[in-house]
């Protein structure tokens, strides 16, 4: 019977507690006006809302994260494991490594475009070619002059003169096709290794008359052993920051 009541009384203290709680409302309306700021704000409210939706599309396609996440699943694919690392694993390992690559320019952006916008020292404009500048900076020095060549040819614009000439629209898909290049590159070389074991391993069972085992059964465990052996993770990391440098 204490029980009982016990519990009664828990329910209704949280009950009361719950009722005690202050939660903010939003309150959505349409209105008619003829102050033209109001309908700028609105406009500029719309077009931020619009960017934050297109964050995660920019951050893929303007930072080092395509190459890191492409090389993280070659990585995945030549082991073997199809399922370790998981993919929020890689995601998020590939989320750090591109802020940390990516900081000096993130550091830059912030300093000359959205903090000098935030005082109103600068305009909307100059705010946003002051941050995209680090940017661009960092996909020049990643992109390939063949590729950028190429798109300048499809857009059918004249041939720019300096690279402050060369429109955003043209250098973040070279850049992108660059990156591609390059991460597949890296693949390639990080394919070889495993596939030696593989070819070993195949040959092996098949001198030995075991064909019906799968040779991967045999070739996995040592190729975990020899990434862990000679520091993989440690080397792969390294070499593939040291590649944006």
């Amino acid at each position: 019977m204490k029980k009982m009541f016990l519990l009664i009384g828990i329910v209704l203290y949280g009950s009361w507690a719950l009722a005690q709680v202050t939660l903010p409302t939003v309150n959505l309306g349409f209105k008619t006006t003829d102050n033209p700021s109001e309908v700028v704000n609105t406009v500029k409210l719309v077009l931020v809302m619009t960017v934050l939706t297109l964050a995660p599309a920019i951050l893929i396609m303007m930072t080092g994260f395509t190459r890191i996440i492409i090389v993280l699943s070659f990585l995945r694919q030549a082991l073997g494991v199809q399922q370790m690392p998981p993919n929020q694993l890689l995601i998020g390992l590939s989320l750090f490594l591109t802020f940390f690559v990516m900081g000096p320019a993130f550091k830059e952006l912030n300093e000359n475009g959205i903090q000098p916008y935030l005082a109103g020292k600068i305009s909307q404009d100059l705010a946003v070619e002051n941050s995209l500048a680090p940017l661009r900076k960092f996909m020049f020095h990643q992109t390939r002059d063949q590729d950028l060549a190429l798109f300048i040819k499809l857009a059918k614009i004249e041939k720019p003169k300096t690279r402050a000439d060369v429109p955003t629209i043209v250098l973040v898909p070279a850049f992108i096709v660059s990156e591609l290049k390059t991460a597949f590159q890296i693949g390639f070389m990080i394919f070889l290794p495993f596939l030696v074991i593989d070819i070993v391993a195949s040959s092996v069972l098949m001198a030995m008359g075991m064909m019906m085992l799968p040779p991967v059964v045999i070739s996995l465990p040592f190729k975990i052993m020899l990434f862990v052996l000679v520091d993989g993770w440690g080397l792969l990391i390294g070499s593939m920051v040291k590649s944006f440098g």
